[in-house]
């Protein structure tokens, strides 16, 4: 994941919580619910990156003891 898709991530993260946010305040059940899918996609999207970085630094050594 590029510095720029992180950004984009969180930034739609951010998003998704200022529009939940807003729903509450404003009893607008759909721009809670929507900020809250917002939020949660960005995550998985960041936690998806994460995952595939690690797969990609990991050297099949792991837990391999150095005898």
């Amino acid at each position: 994941m590029s510095v720029f898709d992180k950004a984009k991530a969180k930034a739609e993260e951010l998003f998704g919580r200022a529009e939940q946010v807003y729903g509450e305040s404003h009893g607008d059940a759909a721009a809670t619910i929507d900020g809250e899918a917002r939020q949660l996609e960005a995550e998985a999207e960041e936690e998806r990156a994460e995952r595939e970085r690690r797969g990609r630094d990991d050297d099949g050594l792991a837990g391999a003891g150095a005898h």
